[in-house]
């Protein structure tokens, strides 16, 4: 079946707001069972949300709309709900009451515009709101030669009111209405491989891919996550023929997976840390403090994590970290003799197992034809030695320091493994 997601509001379309309403739905949804197909931004117009409403109902079984449901006059969408199902609007009692009980909860009475969210569309189903004073609508219309009716549901546009309502009224009485399809998604995490050289290295393995299974490449700077989807009428076979892909998947590419669905590079190098009983100190020059704040984002991490240098000029390189100023001289600060007199040096002032030391050009100024905008040398110091890499990342400031410090995650890990 199609199901379709109609968000209505002026301030999405101008930027005024994220509409964050709809990648929520659409998860929610997909894991309920009904994947989304379309989504549409309109404004608050008439006209435009009549003609969504037409255009989606010939496509779709479900659609759900968000918005245009307060009390001010500038919601018109009951309105328009009233003319597209040939209805009028009319008082219900039951609605009122929780609109009271809202109200007297805060200590406050009823005005005579909030009175007026009582009133919805005749032929509608209210739907409780236990956030707010707009109740949601479900509308079901007839549609020639189709046995089962399409669904329409209103709701309020505010997430917190919307995402309670999805939850815990609409999704139970859409499963009770159609017969979902299950739906799995499983996702492997990758960091160090750009996306084309991962479907180079997976194409044949997608190629024969059952076809209820379908893989998505979802690239960010430094990660590329690997959804598997798959879609059955048996949810225990589906999640083995899942199982089973995956394990394909794993052995194709082990040396660039780190973890599995929403799991991060920060969060799993901690529990390595903490499982070995060793900790972590960082030297930063052009992340200036990023690996700091991605290792301590996570609860816990100062049981592990020890402390940073920020040593963006070569004179706190020197004057902190101990490099030796010939080197610098002789090397520049972005070499491999450096960043490894850098990550040495941290992990022994620091009294750490660990060490991570960054050094680069993260731009957009700064590059030379022998070091260009993007270069970093990244070195880990560990019971074992210190190790540098040299590294190309791009001529993107932001992107740069995001990859520069995902890679240098990504070592620490390899190399606690010992891989």
């Amino acid at each position: 079946m199609q199901t379709e997601i109609i968000n209505i509001g002026d301030e999405l379309l101008i930027g005024q707001v994220i509409n964050t309403n709809a990648s929520w739905m659409s998860e929610q949804l997909n894991l309920a069972g009904f994947p989304v197909h379309r989504v549409t931004i309109i404004p608050d117009d008439p006209q435009h949300i009549l003609d969504a409403l037409k255009e989606s109902g010939q496509r779709s079984e479900l659609v759900l709309l968000t918005g245009g449901l307060g009390p001010t006059k500038d919601d018109l969408t009951k309105d328009t709900l009233c003319k597209y199902f040939r209805t009028k609007l009319v008082f219900d009692p039951v609605t009122f009451q929780t609109i009271e009980k809202f109200f007297k909860a805060r200590g406050f009475q009823v005005t005579v515009i909030n009175r007026k969210q009582a009133e919805i569309p005749e032929n509608c189903i209210a739907i409780p709101n236990i956030n707010g004073t707009a109740p949601g609508m479900w509308f079901e219309q007839e549609v020639p030669g189709v046995e089962k009716k399409h669904v329409f549901v209103s709701m309020p546009g505010v997430p917190f009111e919307m995402k309670a309502m999805l939850l815990n009224e609409v999704i139970p009485r859409l499963k009770q209405y159609f017969q979902p399809v299950t739906v799995l998604h499983h996702t492997l995490l990758t960091q160090g491989i750009g996306e084309s050289f991962l479907s180079d290295l997976l194409e044949d393995w997608e190629t024969h891919l059952p076809v209820n299974l379908h893989l998505a490449y979802l690239p960010q700077p430094g990660i590329v996550r690997l959804r598997l989807t798959g879609q059955g009428d048996d949810e225990s076979r589906l999640q083995k023929q899942m199982d089973e892909e995956i394990s394909k998947l794993k052995l194709l590419i082990p040396d660039y997976i780190f973890g599995e669905d929403n799991t991060t590079l920060e969060a799993v190098v901690g529990k390595l840390l903490k499982e070995k009983g060793s900790t972590l100190a960082t030297a930063e020059s052009c992340t200036g403090g990023y690996i700091a704040h991605l290792v301590t984002s996570i609860p816990g991490s100062s049981e592990y994590y020890k402390g940073s240098i920020i040593a963006y000029s070569n004179d706190i390189k020197v004057k902190e970290l101990g490099v030796n100023e010939k080197t610098i001289l002789e090397n520049g600060a972005v070499s491999e003799e450096v960043v490894k007199q850098m990550a040495g040096n941290v992990r022994t002032r620091f009294d750490s197992d660990y060490s991570i030391a960054v050094s680069g050009i993260a731009g957009p100024d700064g590059g030379t034809k022998d070091k260009p905008v993007g270069l970093t040398w990244i070195a880990i110091a560990g019971p074992s030695g210190v190790q540098a890499g040299k590294y190309f990342f791009g001529d993107n400031r932001e992107r740069n320091i995001r990859r520069a410090a995902l890679q240098a995650l990504n070592l620490l890990r390899k190399h606690i493994l010992g891989s």
